[in-house]
């Protein structure tokens, strides 16, 4: 009797790409969150008021970052489904602006992957610091258009503030798994 082996599943397998579709699925999803989630005021600073989505837009960066990892430079179609995705869930104004300020974040992700040697979890964290103050700036301006209030100090200082402690967490953990 021979021992079992296991199989290792074919490359086409959903299993190889579960990151691949969180991304395709979180960026109409956070999106389309922008049209309806109510501002939120922080207790006595009342020009402090922001959208609570802002804060989970830190997972949109790290996610295509693993996403980048599954399947390279096709990232740039998953991008594009996602916001198609948008267009039909949320309307071209906001597809548009999600798609410049995903321009941008993706060509700043593609040039530290593409022509730079760091470890992985430098390149995270890179990629979101640099990425992440350019591309929400360019959303919230966009989204602006579409709802009030969406281009403010707090709204890019909480979608910023967001992003970076996402990549802070992902950093860490791929250090840790990386000294393993």
């Amino acid at each position: 009797m021979s021992p079992s082996v296991e199989k290792t599943p074919p490359k086409t397998s959903m299993r190889y790409f579960k990151y691949t579709l969180v991304y395709i699925l979180l960026i109409p999803f956070i999106n389309w969150s922008f049209t309806w989630a109510p501002m939120v005021e922080l207790p006595g600073l009342a020009a402090w008021a922001f959208n609570p989505v802002t804060i989970v837009t830190g997972l949109v960066l790290v996610v295509r970052d693993f996403a980048q990892r599954e399947i390279g430079h096709e990232v740039l179609i998953a991008m594009g489904l996602a916001l198609f995705l948008t267009y039909v869930t949320s309307g071209e104004e906001l597809a548009l602006a999600s798609g410049t300020a995903f321009l941008i974040s993706e060509l700043v992700d593609w040039t530290m992957f593409t022509f730079t040697k760091y470890k992985l979890s430098t390149r995270v964290l890179l990629s979101s610091a640099i990425a992440a103050p350019i591309d929400t700036t360019a959303f919230l301006y966009g989204a602006s258009f579409i709802r009030d209030a969406q281009f403010t100090l707090p709204n890019i200082v909480m979608s910023v503030g967001g992003k970076m402690l996402g990549a802070v967490v992902i950093w860490w953990l791929i250090k840790l798994r990386m000294e393993r």
